[in-house]
């Protein structure tokens, strides 16, 4: 049976749903997306999700009425049977369709389609943390924006799985950015170091939680650039997304962090999190 998705306004079977080769999404990675997370039936940090997005929107010109999406990913949920467990939601919104031309052109539809999917926690990769690699930070200027055009992203991933890693964390000029799909942050003397937000990376979700769970538990923060050196001194290190939650990590290239086992900050961020979840 396939699953249900929305698009356009219609809820249709996955294996139905019908995009046209001119849309802008296809030919110029014209659009922006978002990821939402449900535990049993319930969005986490909806608005903070829908926020991003409107932001996101606003940046490259895209206008539409982000007010109905909160009712459409209920009834994805609802229609996929996917109440009773941890779900997720992607949504991806493109200028739309129209003749091929580099300039945006007037008055088209955007394009609106999302569906639901499982996005369990990944439990032993919480427990025992991961491993990551590091990699020149080779996207462009506007990370900030979640933009579908995820080539340097999945390459640069695809590196990290290859090699046995979680995950590929990205340095731009010798600091450290994020990851190729998660927030990073990491603990020095207790210290919980993060860099600020910029243009040059994507305002986390999960990151802004953590920065609320440490100012109402009275866990200090840095936000400052820091170098890839430091990388490999910090005491902790962890990653942060919607769908990596808060997870530790134990390995960097061929070096273990510490004593190879997550950090006690990071175990209290991660009790902290899921309590509030």
């Amino acid at each position: 049976m396939s699953n249900i998705v929305y698009l356009n306004g219609e809820y249709v079977a996955a294996d139905e749903a019908k995009i046209s080769p001119n849309d802008r999404g296809f030919l110029f990675a014209d659009g922006v997306y978002e990821v939402a997370k449900y535990y049993y039936g319930k969005a986490f940090r909806f608005q903070d999700h829908l926020d991003r997005l409107n932001r996101s929107l606003k940046e490259i010109g895209i206008e539409y009425d982000t007010e109905k999406l909160e009712a459409v990913f209920m009834e994805l949920i609802q229609k996929n049977d996917m109440a009773d467990k941890h779900a997720g939601i992607y949504l991806q919104i493109s200028r739309g369709t129209a003749k091929r031309s580099h300039h945006f052109p007037d008055e088209i539809a955007p394009t609106v389609y999302a569906y639901a999917f499982d996005l369990p926690s990944a439990t032993e990769k919480l427990e025992n943390g991961i491993k990551v690699i590091t990699r020149d930070d080779i996207r462009w200027q506007r990370c900030d924006i979640k933009s579908v055009s995820l080539l340097p992203n999945t390459m640069l991933y695809n590196e990290a799985h290859q090699s046995g890693a979680g995950e590929c964390i990205l340095i731009r000029d010798g600091k450290v950015t994020e990851a190729t799909h998660s927030s990073v942050l990491c603990v020095k003397n207790g210290i919980v170091v993060t860099r600020p937000l910029s243009n040059l990376i994507l305002p986390g979700i999960t990151r802004k939680v953590i920065m609320e769970l440490c100012a109402a538990n009275n866990i200090p923060v840095e936000e400052r650039p820091y170098s890839e050196e430091e990388l490999y001194e910090m005491d902790e290190v962890f990653i942060a997304g919607t769908g990596s939650e808060i997870c530790p990590v134990v390995q960097i290239e061929d070096q273990l962090l510490g004593n190879g086992k997550p950090g006690e900050i990071t175990r209290l961020l991660q009790k902290l999190f899921f309590e509030l979840v």
